[in-house]
């Protein structure tokens, strides 16, 4: 395993990511059947207003977010770099708050179930 430190030192985009795991966003990374890693998923839930933001990175130039609302209505979505997507993310009002977006524009992601 090696340092946060070093891996960014490596891969300076991975800052990125450690600064919206530091504003309470989950990661979970995704492999193939090599143990290659194929992408990084993020969620950060919204208590109270039962919003979700997610985000879902390939590589530096491959990245998407959205923001669901309550019934699983997407009211948000980005995709672009990895920089561009995070900055979304960060400037993107809090659910509740004025400006937010709310009008649904699309149906959130289903859940694959076996």
């Amino acid at each position: 395993m090696i340092s946060e430190a070093v891996a960014v030192a490596a891969y300076p985009e991975l800052r990125r990511l450690i600064d919206l795991r530091d504003a309470g966003w989950e990661f979970l990374p995704r492999h193939d059947d090599d143990g290659g890693l194929v992408e990084v998923r993020g969620v950060r839930t919204w208590p109270g207003s039962g919003s979700a933001d997610a985000l879902m990175v390939r590589y530096v130039t491959d990245a998407a977010a959205l923001r669901c609302d309550h019934a699983g209505g997407v009211v948000w979505q980005r995709e672009g770099t990895l920089a561009e997507v995070v900055d979304a993310l960060i400037t993107l009002p809090a659910p509740d708050t004025p400006g937010a977006p709310r009008l649904v524009t699309a149906t959130g992601p289903k859940l694959w179930t076996p």
